[in-house]
């Protein structure tokens, strides 16, 4: 596998990015994984290594890059470290994040090992939202796209996530937990709704006896059959939607 760090320009400056790959020329099928609100860590990197070991060119990037370099010990937090981050978080918009996105593709252009045509995302906690807006503002670029006990996909806002879903192309994938204060089963019912009536091919599954955050081993939530049924359903959208190189 290939690794490595890069800092890939945007509007608002340059946003450090881990990359990895399978050995070899590729091109490999690009899929973007948006973290969740903790932040970069080795736990995500972990992730994007598994994608890359099915044949993909995975990025993560640093969506908190406007504030600084913020790494933190998930094991450590605690509530004023959480005040911080949700502080952190709201200052990031949807269409912040769609800026990001847009870099990330120019970026994409210039990379040899990077296929062109068709991407995958996936998105964490708070990145709902991102993976959704970037679903709905690129699709023809995004056709598999998975979202993992994410947030505000359908809100009372102009830019809620779920305005954009007539404009899904592809394959999507919504993975929630039971037992959930971040996401009502409101929002799950709406988000089944909304899709229903579009054409993309989707699936939203409820993961019985899971709470928020189930998909991270690191967090005292981990439910690892749920978290692998997850990887079960997105690499087998990611095969119909944007098969890896054989």
């Amino acid at each position: 596998m290939h690794e490595r760090n890069v800092d890939i320009a945007t509007s608002d400056g340059h946003m450090d990015t881990f990359i990895v790959h399978p050995d070899g020329a590729g091109p490999y099928p690009v899929v973007i994984l948006y973290m969740d609100a903790p932040g970069i860590r080795e736990e995500l990197y972990d992730f994007a290594r598994r994608v890359g070991t099915v044949g993909y060119f995975c990025l993560v990037p640093d969506l908190y890059y406007r504030e600084g370099r913020i790494r933190l010990d998930v094991s450590q937090l605690n509530d004023e470290m959480r005040q911080k981050l949700r502080a952190i978080w709201h200052n990031i918009s949807n269409a912040m994040v769609l800026e990001d996105t847009r870099g990330m593709l120019r970026f994409l252009e210039a990379q040899p090992a990077a296929a062109g045509g068709p991407l995958g995302c996936i998105g964490y906690c708070m990145s709902g939202q991102y993976v959704l807006s970037a679903a709905g503002t690129f699709p023809e670029r995004f056709r598999a796209t998975a979202t993992l006990h994410g947030v505000r996909h359908v809100t009372d806002k102009p830019d809620s996530p779920h305005l954009l879903a007539a404009k899904f192309q592809g394959e999507l994938y919504a993975g929630f937990a039971e037992h959930d204060d971040a996401v009502p089963q409101s929002e799950v019912d709406a988000l089944a709704e909304t899709l229903e009536s579009c054409p993309v091919r989707h699936q939203v599954e409820v993961h019985p006896g899971t709470r928020h955050g189930y998909s991270f081993p690191e967090r005292a939530a981990f439910d690892k059959p749920a978290a692998e049924r997850n990887w079960e359903r997105i690499f087998a959208m990611f095969h119909r939607q944007i098969p890896a190189r054989a």
